[in-house]
């Protein structure tokens, strides 16, 4: 009598997840042998696929403008010219946005590299040219106000010298050739566009079929996730995704038109204060603007260097323009424009900008809230929803000065607090 074999599900389950774990073991080691080859690939990867990257970010940017466009511009208009077909009308008004937004892209692009930087490379070099002499009358003016403290007068005269050795070795070695460099590829007009800049064109090219198609493309990604995910949890993960999409846009987006009227306030004080380089620093205060917290200080200092090789008394001036200009954006135009797209505390911010820099150096310090606030928000709702499913509280304040949870009636027990304390 034949005996037919009988698969045990439960060894069959016990079985697969040996093999999946023994797998990913066999894959991390070999991963740690070939870091060196995977970092390579991985770099080489990036840069083939730079000029998409490209796109997707330039698409992600001007999504929010090419919306606006089409909702209040061209779409009314075309509203009425195709009346009696709105689908065409509605295509023609959001290829008309895409192109208008592209256009405004490339036109303050343009601005920057034809009008701000070569004011900038003329500043920097004035800078360093002249800066024996500003350092010569910044030393007499030392000497000048600390004769009666000698001690005090050596000590600030020899950081002065290390202060001027460090800021000219910079420029010098990596300001100005960077600079140059642009400015040479600039002065070549078009054969800068075509030749120079391959991955902004194709990146382009890229958003603007991201832009015109944008709806295919969500409705595509959307059907995938469904047919690789349950609905519950496609639904879960859309709606992170959703709030990832208006933490980033509204942060980015935000924090780009702040310092923007940071930088443009800034120069118009600059230059009623006749303030010594003043688009250079107020270019360096506005950039710098863009990084929450430490922001505004990484900014000032080296300005207010520039500025006190020149005429201290000036500096002591910009110093304080300075800190009232942070004030005005800290109190009203950051919380205007930025709204609640942080919604954490000041130490969460920092503690993202810190951790942000050390892993990614200047971007992880922009975009090290925004990716820091998506995190806390998905691991406090996670939090929230276990705590539901196992009737216990949710709210902050019942766990505060919290002794146990009663395990019989699920009600918080806090401490008792001693009248005699």
């Amino acid at each position: 009598m034949r005996r037919h074999f009988h698969w045990d599900k439960k060894y069959l389950y016990w079985g697969i997840t040996a093999f999946c774990v023994i797998a990913a073991a066999t894959i991390f080691y070999m991963a740690l042998n070939y870091l060196d080859l995977l970092k390579s690939a991985l770099a080489s990867l990036i840069r083939v696929l730079s000029p998409f990257i490209w796109g997707l970010v330039i698409a992600y940017l001007l999504s929010p403008l090419v919306k606006l466009l089409q909702k209040k511009a061209f779409g009314p208009l075309f509203e009425k010219i195709f009346a009696k077909r709105p689908e065409k009308g509605s295509k023609a008004a959001r290829i008309l946005a895409v192109v208008f937004a592209e256009i405004i892209m490339l036109a303050l692009i343009t601005g920057l590299f034809f009008l701000i930087i070569p004011q900038l490379y003329s500043s920097i070099e004035t800078i360093v040219i002249n800066s024996p002499t500003y350092i010569e009358s910044l030393t007499n003016w030392v000497n000048k106000m600390l004769t009666d403290f000698p001690e005090v007068r050596d000590y600030v005269v020899g950081m002065l010298g290390d202060v001027n050795t460090d800021l000219i070795s910079w420029l010098q070695t990596t300001i100005l050739p960077r600079l140059g460099s642009l400015l040479s590829n600039v002065g070549t007009g078009v054969r800068y566009v075509v030749t120079g800049v391959y991955n902004l064109v194709i990146g382009i090219i890229v958003s603007v079929y991201l832009l015109s198609n944008t709806e295919t493309f969500i409705a595509s990604a959307k059907r995938i996730l469904y047919s690789i995910m349950s609905v519950d949890t496609a639904k879960r993960f859309l709606n992170i995704l959703r709030f990832a999409d208006r933490t980033f846009i509204g942060f980015i987006n935000g924090k780009l038109l702040d310092s923007a009227i940071i930088g443009l306030i800034c120069y118009i004080g600059c230059s009623i204060l006749n303030m010594p380089y003043a688009l250079l620093v107020s270019v360096m205060i506005g950039i710098t603007n863009i990084i929450p917290f430490f922001g505004p200080l990484i900014g000032a200092v080296p300005s207010a260097l520039i500025i006190l090789m020149v005429d201290p008394v000036k500096c002591l001036v910009f110093v304080i323009f300075v800190i009232l200009l942070q004030q005005l954006d800290g109190n009203i135009i950051g919380p205007k424009i930025l709204g609640n797209s942080v919604g954490i505390n000041g130490f969460w911010v920092m503690f993202s900008i810190i951790i942000g820099a050390g892993f990614f150096g200047f971007w992880g310090m922009v975009l090290g809230v925004p990716v820091f606030v998506v995190i806390y928000t998905i691991i406090k709702e996670s939090v929230r929803r276990k705590l539901l499913r196992s009737d216990l509280p949710t709210d902050e304040a019942s766990y505060t000065n919290l002794d146990y949870i009663d395990p019989v009636t699920l009600k918080p027990v806090h401490h008792q607090t001693d009248e005699t304390e």
